[in-house]
């Protein structure tokens, strides 16, 4: 069970998308044609064997364009998780009542949408890579084959929620990780971790925090930086 990839919704993608290339030291970002499907336009970084996108709406009446207007801007959208049992995954998805809002089987690799008025906090995306560890929604050198992007990887997020600990309890049982932390709780997986904090209000809902580790460009920008409407925090490899 690994977080592969966090995706940020932005009004201006290429101000979003070239902001985070220069405070990470990004390489060129995929541009995915099949993201317009849903009304979107993207750009997707590399960072070490993970991924950071950006989106933006394409055209009116978007989920992402909602959430942009229900916000006052953009910020963190989705968490896209890439685990080997994804069968027992989307049926524990289903027993809880949550709801898949897109599902596709291909040959190299598997998705599975989660509603977030049902999970709350984010977009929760369940995939299978096939052989594991390439993605093919990094693009065609990613597509059934394994890579390394800049240096760096996804380390963790920070979800804000009205609830902390009953959202963090739904995450844990669909994602079937354990749920520790009591009063700030989080999960653990297998080379990243998932915190739960409470939110102000409905606007404040959000990722609101990714941890990028082993980033020589973002440790020399500071510990933190607050880029997109999300902060981007440093931390050493354990």
């Amino acid at each position: 069970m690994r977080l592969r990839q966090a995706v940020l919704v932005a009004a201006e993608l290429e101000l979003v998308a070239s902001a985070l290339k220069s405070a990470l030291g990004l390489g060129e970002p995929f541009r995915d044609p099949g993201v317009g499907e849903f009304g979107l336009t993207n750009a997707v970084f590399a960072l070490g064997d993970c991924f950071l996108e950006v989106i933006s709406p394409a055209r009116p009446d978007t989920a992402a364009g909602r959430y942009l207007a229900r916000h006052d801007g953009g910020g963190g959208y989705m968490a896209i998780f890439d685990l080997t049992d994804l069968e027992a995954a989307r049926v524990r998805a289903e027993q809880s009542g949550v709801r898949i809002v897109w599902q596709i089987d291909l040959p190299d690799i598997s998705g599975t949408h989660l509603h977030p008025a049902d999970m709350r906090g984010a977009i929760v995306s369940l995939d299978r890579s096939r052989p594991y560890g390439s993605w093919r929604w990094g693009g065609p050198q990613w597509t059934g084959r394994t890579g390394s992007g800049a240096p760096g990887r996804l380390a963790g997020i920070t979800v804000a929620v009205g609830d902390p600990l009953a959202v963090a309890t739904r995450w844990a049982h669909v994602l079937g990780v354990p749920l520790s932390g009591g009063r700030r709780p989080e999960l653990r997986l297998d080379d990243a971790q998932v915190h739960f904090v409470a939110a102000e209000d409905e606007r404040g809902e959000g990722l609101v925090e990714i941890a990028i580790e082993d980033s020589p460009q973002l440790r020399r920008l500071g510990q933190a930086i607050e880029l997109g409407g999300v902060r981007l925090r440093s931390v050493e490899a354990a």
